[in-house]
Parts: C-alpha cells; sequence; structure tokens
C-alpha cells in the first residue's frame, strides 16, 4: 500500500546540493490501470498502481535493463525525466522531484507514511507550496500523457 501526499513546491531548500539524488525516467503503459516501467539510477522497474489518491495499491517487480528498455518504447505519451533529491524530515523522507526534459520547470514534492492518519496530520516545511495530492494534474501519469500545464 502506498500512502502519499504531493506537494507543489515555492523554492528550493537550502542545502540542496548535499542530499542524494538520483536521475530517473518512467514510460506509461497503461494509465487505468496505471502499469509504468522506471529507471531509478542503475535499478529497473515495473510497477503497477491501483486507484486512488491518497492511498492505494503499489507493487514493484524488478526488470533488467534490457526489458525497461524494450518496454519504454511500447509506453503512451512522453517519457517523464527527473532528477529525485531524498531528503530526511523527521522520521520521513521528501523525495523533491525536479523535472527535466517535456516537463522542464516543475517541481514538485512527495512523502510517504505508514498511515493514513500520519499523512493527514503532516505538517510540511515552508518551502513547501500547495498540497495537490487530489489534483490529478500532478500525477506523473497524467503528466505523460498531457504535459505540464499547471
Amino acid at each position: 500500500m502506498e500512502i502519499e501526499r504531493k506537494f507543489a513546491v515555492k523554492r528550493f531548500p537550502e542545502g540542496l546540493e548535499n542530499y542524494p539524488y538520483a536521475e530517473m525516467e518512467q514510460a506509461y503503459l497503461s494509465v487505468d490501470p496505471i502499469i509504468r516501467v522506471r529507471q531509478d539510477g542503475d535499478a529497473f522497474y515495473l510497477t503497477y498502481k491501483g486507484p486512488g489518491m491518497l492511498s492505494r495499491e503499489e507493487y514493484n517487480l524488478p526488470l533488467n535493463e534490457s526489458s525497461y528498455r524494450h518496454l519504454k518504447e511500447k509506453r503512451d505519451g512522453r517519457v517523464v525525466e527527473k532528477r529525485r533529491y531524498r531528503i530526511p524530515f523527521g522520521p520521513y523522507t521528501i523525495e523533491l522531484d525536479v523535472f527535466h526534459g517535456a516537463h522542464e520547470g516543475l517541481v514538485m514534492a512527495e512523502v510517504e507514511f505508514p498511515t493514513v492518519e500520519e499523512a493527514l496530520a503532516f505538517t510540511p516545511p515552508d518551502w513547501f507550496g500547495e498540497d495537490v495530492t487530489y489534483d490529478r494534474r500532478y500525477h506523473n501519469s497524467y503528466l505523460a500523457l498531457n504535459g505540464f500545464s499547471c
């Protein structure tokens, strides 16, 4: 189960260059249900996501690079490219996504939680902007098919 809130970002946090990051790309084979392939640094995955916004099923299966590349060519829409920073924040990790390519200029933060109650009680840092958890335009699957228009 994935329990996650998404936020637009007003500004970068101080010391961003000190946090670890990975270059990522992902492509969507289906958006209903969501089936995607992702490259996260040197790792490759096939992911299924069930319906939902704040909380939904998610399953990841490892792929090898050749399978990833083969499936990526079968995608619908654009490849989503981003640099993901992983920033510790109390008991959580903020995943700060700085998008490249077709989605250049978009910056979002995601935080995963062990329970819905913790997600709803979360107070974001001051550099976060609007909570966009329930705005489908900020979902990567939407971005792949429709581009960035937020």
